[in-house]
């Protein structure tokens, strides 16, 4: 822990470190959020803003570091808080990646990320000189307080920069997560037995003779649901949602126990998925493969004609499987062509649809932006993006999820004051000064919510909103800001009910080979099942907590690694021209998307000479001081590819003048706040919008390492980069 000031009288210090004023300042602690140029921001748990540290008061912290701060100035209408770090609490132990670079007798990490501003010192005693010029991942573990550069040392060996496996691996390094089981954990899955006993049959429903399906993308392999249909005697309708048995074969202490929970979920990069489990169970043993006896956990529902719930069972079975459809093959049915199981795709189909339209008329909000995905080769080059659209098949299956997953919850949850612990889905009402700021944000487009009472009318004046917004040049921006608006979904023991769903009660139920909060449910559910009291709630509580974090980092590697596929699908397009939408607006430039391919980048503000900018944060707009030219979010414009940077991920973009449509002058009526001008912000945090440019001066760059050619090369003459 670094004691950089005096705690009891924290405020304004001279070059000693004496404090020098009378009266003490506030003290906070927040996570760090760095900038490649070295300043950063404090972001605080339960704070809306954040605290802006100049790179001189960072003390030594470093992006992602938990440290104490002493506010300096409080936030007005023309500036944001302002702080210096006085000490280090803990360093992140997130790893850092770079280039690992040996000259003479000392060793650095060369680090190219936007977070990180300066390069760690290596022991040379520590490595292997057969390691220089590799991709590796690295650990901070001091930076003393006269030393220019921070010391560590390496963890892993990724392999040579720019080797598919190797950025993909390091992308996965960056955020803490694994890329590989042990050879103890695949021994021990190895060791399960394939072989299901005629004991465990009989003690199980038995569902192989009723007709049995699973619909999911081509190139899926962990098949974790299946759906079977039959009609009753009395006319109704039994669906089967059949979720793959998990915790049969994973066992509470074992190995993979242990590393599922670790985990705690897969991750799906572009070019690959890193199970939670191994191989053995997440594709072999638990996928709900055709023609082969499968053991579930069951939520088998009876229903009429008009998708009205009769009754409800949940239970441990046995299913066959009859056929593995993939979503384009389900949908060709759905839409008039012919094929196996017609008719109980079609019954389906008509239920999940009742089911859908019952749960928007209830309130669900319906996001439907385009998720892009890129396409790659064999090797993992980027052959094109393309926009996964979501048809009737996806909704399909997803209807029936959910509705397994509210009537789980419902089941455990839904006898009041004696409901027993369990672990729910929620996601809680919006804030209302997020809603507040949306209502604005929209009347500059010419929108307007009408007043609302309670959080379902919300939800309901949003839907209204997305609707009419649908095919306009601003609708990307609105779905953006409104999900903005929302909370983050998360796990938790207590129900705070699904407010995007419009579900008072929900778990995750249905996906136990990829996420370890679903292990837990089929755990919980069948001790309840067999008459168990109520479990720990400080237990499953922390496993709640644990999970909803490694969620988000997989979230943000998934995120990483289509960004980098996506930069790298540019690296040919450098110099040509693009037609685009404005994606984000910020006080140091605009974010433009690419019409065909939505991939994004940044113009920057100091990169336009045609006029100065300033930003208008309650309109979210650029306004030219001199010309009057307006741009804000949904504004089409023209760029050109001006730098595609893989090692940070990032595109640049060159805003085309002449060529870009003219916007209305800002008006007294829609610009109630002054400008704010070009003040730095953070370069990373929960948006994507508040990454700062890559782009380095001679004045920002390492500003704080002294590098001596005789010992340490400088970045242009290690990386070849002249520009």
């Amino acid at each position: 822990m670094h004691n950089n000031r005096n705690e009891k009288n924290s405020g304004k210090f001279n070059k000693r470190g004496k404090s020098v004023s009378k009266t003490p300042k506030e003290e906070t602690i927040g996570r760090v959020s760095m900038t490649r140029e070295g300043y950063g921001f404090i972001i605080r748990e339960g704070f809306e803003d954040d605290i802006f540290v100049s790179a001189r008061k960072m003390r030594h912290a470093l992006h992602g570091d938990t440290v104490k701060v002493v506010m300096t100035s409080k936030k007005t209408n023309t500036k944001r808080i302002e702080g210096e770090v006085i000490d280090i609490v803990e360093r992140s132990k997130k790893p850092i990646i770079g280039i690992l670079q040996i000259a003479g007798s000392q060793a650095w990490v060369i680090t190219e990320s936007k977070n990180m501003p300066y390069d760690i010192r290596i022991p040379l005693e520590s490595i292997d000189v057969k390691q220089n010029g590799l991709k590796v991942a690295a650990l901070v573990d001091d930076w003393p307080r006269r030393s220019d550069e921070p010391l560590g040392h390496i963890i892993d060996i990724l392999g040579a920069p720019g080797d598919n496996n190797t950025e993909m691996h390091a992308i996965l390094a960056e955020f803490g997560l694994p890329y590989k089981f042990e050879a103890n954990v695949e021994k021990e899955a190895d060791k399960i037995s394939e072989i299901i006993s005629l004991d465990e049959i009989k003690s199980r429903r038995d569902f192989r003779m009723v007709p049995t399906l699973t619909i999911d993308p081509a190139d899926a392999k962990d098949f974790d649901d299946a759906l079977s249909l039959q009609k009753l005697d009395n006319g109704n309708w039994e669906i089967g949602v059949h979720i793959a048995d998990v915790t049969h074969y994973v066992r509470p202490g074992s190995l993979i126990e242990k590393e599922a929970l670790d985990r705690a979920t897969s991750v799906y990069l572009v070019d690959r998925t890193v199970p939670m489990l191994p191989e053995k169970l997440s594709n072999k043993l638990c996928s709900l493969r055709p023609n082969e006896e499968k053991l579930c956990f069951s939520a088998v529902f009876e229903m009429n004609d008009k998708g009205k719930l009769i009754n409800k069972w949940f239970g441990r079975t046995v299913i066959n499987s009859d056929m593995r459809f993939n979503y384009d093959q389900a949908q060709e049915i759905i839409e008039g062509g012919n094929g196996p199981m017609k008719k109980e795709i079609l019954k389906l189909h008509e239920l999940a649809t009742i089911l859908r339209n019952e749960r928007f008329r209830s309130g669900a909000i319906s996001f439907e932006r385009p998720e892009m995905k890129v396409e790659v080769d064999e090797n993992g080059k980027p052959l094109g993006v393309y926009s996964k659209i979501t048809k009737e098949s996806n909704w399909l299956i997803e209807e029936f999820m959910l509705l397994a997953n509210r009537e789980v919850a419902y089941f455990i949850g839904g006898k009041g004051k004696d409901s027993k612990t369990f672990v729910y889905r929620i996601h809680e009402e919006p804030n209302i000064d997020k809603i507040i700021a949306f209502r604005t944000f929209i009347k500059h487009f010419g929108y307007e919510m009408k007043p609302t009472k309670n959080a379902r009318e919300i939800s309901s004046e949003i839907n209204k909103l997305l609707e009419t917004a649908k095919g306009r040049p601003e609708e990307g921006a609105i779905e953006i800001m409104a999900l903005r608006s929302m909370a983050r979904a998360r796990y938790s023991t207590e129900n705070l009910g699904h407010y995007g769903l419009a579900f008072d009660y929900y778990t995750h139920f249905t996906s136990p080979i990829r996420r370890y909060p679903d292990m837990m449910v089929h755990r919980l559910l069948a001790m309840y099942l067999d008459k168990a009291k109520s479990q720990d709630k400080k237990y499953y509580e922390e496993r709640c907590k644990y999970s909803s974090e490694r969620e988000q980092l997989a979230t943000e590697a998934e995120r990483a690694s289509i960004k980098y596929k996506m930069v790298e699908f540019m690296q040919d397009k450098v110099g040509m021209e693009f037609e685009g939408n404005v994606s984000g607006v910020t006080e140091w430039g605009m974010f433009v998307e690419l019409a065909e391919t939505k991939i994004e980048g940044l113009v920057a503000l100091r990169d336009i000479k045609e006029d100065y900018l300033e930003y208008n944060e309650d309109s979210m707009s650029l306004t030219g001081k001199r010309s009057g030219k307006r741009f804000t979010l949904g504004d089409k414009v023209r760029v050109k590819v001006d730098r595609a940077n893989l090692e940070q991920k990032q595109l640049d973009f060159i805003l085309i003048w002449d060529k870009t449509e003219e916007s209305e002058p800002v008006s007294e009526s829609n610009s109630s706040k002054k400008p704010t001008g070009r003040y730095p912000r953070k370069s990373s945090g929960p948006s994507k919008r508040t990454n700062s440019p890559s782009k380095k001066t001679s004045s920002t760059s390492k500003k704080s390492t002294k590098e001596k050619e005789s010992k340490k090369p400088s970045r242009r003459e290690r990386k070849g980069d002249s520009k």
